[in-house]
């Protein structure tokens, strides 16, 4: 993993944003100093990490391109008892990138792995869907916000879903699903409406 850290990490976290909002991504790299070239190379660089068998696996795949995580915090599951790591990341400085790891600890992969609101820091007020800006809030926040919330599995093993309902600029309730991409908000697209469609 020579020569791969938090920039680059970043840049792979961005790479599976760029298909919902370029202009974000974009907006970001500029202020990583940073190029679409760059960002396509460190997630390739990042894949054939994953996939290598020389490199660490599990929590030790992260702590030796981010460093020792900033948390180490327990997490009670049903009946089992998990452990959350979390790292703070420049781009999203209200936020903390957290892996889940179950009862095996470290040395097996995480269960989940993506963005969430950095502990102590205060969630966004969220109260109609035109508060549901881009970027701005991660999946607990949303849940919070309209319950009860249904999680969905996403397009792709990076990518939620939630199924909620909530009020419009006129305060007519409407039926939403959200995307996510790292747990990061990406878009909401009210029922009947396309990928791409902004709600009404």
């Amino acid at each position: 993993m020579h020569g791969f850290a938090t920039t680059e990490f970043q840049l792979v976290l961005l790479r599976r944003m760029a298909d919902f909002h370029p202009d974000l991504v974009e907006g970001a790299l500029h202020r990583l100093g940073a190029t679409r070239a760059g960002m396509r190379e460190a997630n390739k660089r990042w894949q054939a990490m994953v996939r290598s068998p020389r490199l660490p696996h599990g929590a030790r795949r992260y702590a030796a391109v981010l460093g020792p995580p900033e948390a180490v915090l327990p997490r009670r599951i049903g009946d089992l008892d998990c452990t959350v790591q979390l790292w703070a990341l420049p781009l999203w400085p209200d936020l903390r990138f957290e892996i889940l790891l179950g009862p095996a600890g470290g040395a097996a992969p995480p269960w989940n792995e993506w963005l969430v609101r950095a502990p102590g820091t205060p969630p966004p007020q969220l109260r109609t869907l035109e508060d549901l800006v881009p970027w701005s809030c991660v999946v607990a926040d949303v849940g919070a916000a309209f319950p009860p919330a249904v999680p969905r599995e996403g397009s792709a093993p990076t990518r939620w879903q939630l199924d909620f309902t909530a009020p419009d600029g006129a305060g007519r309730p409407r039926s939403c699903t959200a995307d996510f991409t790292w747990g990061l908000l990406q878009e909401v697209r009210t029922a009947g409406a396309s990928r791409g469609t902004e709600p009404s």
